[in-house]
């Protein structure tokens, strides 16, 4: 392998595009009280409150399936161009979430101080360390940064996992499926013996295993798995792939309640797949507009529920008509995709430039490199 050949995978930004414009989309919905417009245009949850887009939630998988498939398809190549240099690693990674995490966070506390959201729950040591989960697990409120659990999932997973993939390379892929194998069987053990227990909400928050069907996919399509790839790109495997992001959107997707997250990433990888290797996709990701927003997609993620917030205090729709409805969507859309455009140009690829020095193995983050 040229380590000096940039990598690049089509589609991936396509995914990322629709899993953060998705989360967006559910957490307008579920806010549209706030513009005094019915938030219970999908029904309500068993507690009462909004119910938004099902794919919301499976967007975070399928960006855990992504991530995992990523960073292990890196290591291995790295691997493969000498050796994996962990400390570089860890800065890599420290340029490319950091910068715009806490600046966020920044902002997100003064809101909330300066508003007074006396309902926000913001215990600041599991902000600044990456342990916003924690909170998550035991349910605590917070509307500006309670999204902040699956990046605190995220790094905890990166804490262990390049040392793993160096320690273990040779044998990576039973390695995987071990401790794959021990996540769900832990998984299935809190649902069936302590249901609604703090564990069974700490191992469904802990989605280690999602990414951990990301990393599988990965190994396997790095060893040119012959079978592997054949049964993922087949046309079968990828409509029924796209049938079920399709009834996610719809809220319809249900295949075992315990274990759909699972299954959701296992139909990522299939699609990460199919978008690298199949000459004719049943959906091409590989466009400009995908590109740009898969780009932008970590700040679309971070940056939404404040443009959520601050497009309720200022923005008043016009009536109770489906102009208003609309009207509210397209303003928080485009308020947050605009806010994501400029982190990334002015903040965030300031220090991907920098991360550039840390790097082995370069990879585009789109077809273009920009």
């Amino acid at each position: 392998m040229d380590k000096h050949k940039p990598i690049f995978f089509p589609g991936l930004n396509g995914l990322r595009a629709i899993s953060a414009l998705a989360v967006v989309a559910s957490h307008t919905t579920v806010a549209l009280g706030a513009f005094n417009l019915n938030p219970y245009l999908l029904g309500a949850l068993p507690n009462g409150n909004p119910k938004g887009i099902d794919l919301s939630d499976f967007a975070v998988s399928i960006f855990f399936a992504l991530s995992g498939y990523l960073i292990t398809y890196l290591l291995l190549a790295e691997n493969q161009a000498g050796e994996i240099n962990i400390k570089n690693f860890y800065i890599r990674r420290i340029l490319r979430i950091w910068p715009l995490y806490y600046v966020y966070y920044l902002a997100a506390s003064l809101v909330i101080y300066f508003w007074n959201l006396t309902d926000e729950y913001n215990p600041v040591l599991c902000y600044i360390f990456f342990a916003a989960n924690v909170p998550k697990v035991y349910q605590m409120k917070s509307d500006l940064l309670g999204h902040y659990w699956s990046l605190g999932v995220e790094e905890q997973f990166y804490i262990f996992w390049p040392w793993i993939v160096k320690r273990f390379h040779k044998y990576l892929g039973v390695v995987c499926a071990v401790l794959l194998t021990v996540l769900v069987a832990m998984k299935l053990y809190a649902h069936f013996v302590y249901p609604g227990s703090l564990f069974e909400s700490a191992m469904y928050v802990n989605r280690f295993d999602c990414m951990m069907i990301g990393a599988l996919g990965a190994i396997l399509y790095y060893q040119k798995h012959t079978l592997f790839i054949r049964f993922t790109k087949h046309i079968a495997v990828q409509a029924l792939s796209w049938l079920c992001v399709i009834l996610a959107a719809l809220n319809k997707f249900h295949i075992a309640a315990v274990l759909d997250h699972e299954f959701m990433s296992g139909f990522t990888v299939a699609l990460i797949i199919g978008q690298i290797e199949s000459s004719r996709k049943i959906i091409n990701l590989d466009y400009k507009i995908f590109d740009f927003l898969g780009k932008l997609s970590y700040g679309i993620y971070v940056i939404h529920p404040l443009a959520v917030f601050f497009a309720a205090q200022w923005f008043v729709p016009p009536g109770n008509g489906f102009l208003s409805y609309a009207l509210v969507y397209a303003c928080v859309m485009g308020s947050t995709i605009l806010t994501a455009y400029l982190s990334y140009e002015y903040l965030e690829k300031w220090f991907l430039k920098i991360k550039l020095n840390y790097s082995t193995i370069i990879s585009k983050a789109t077809r273009s490199g920009a």
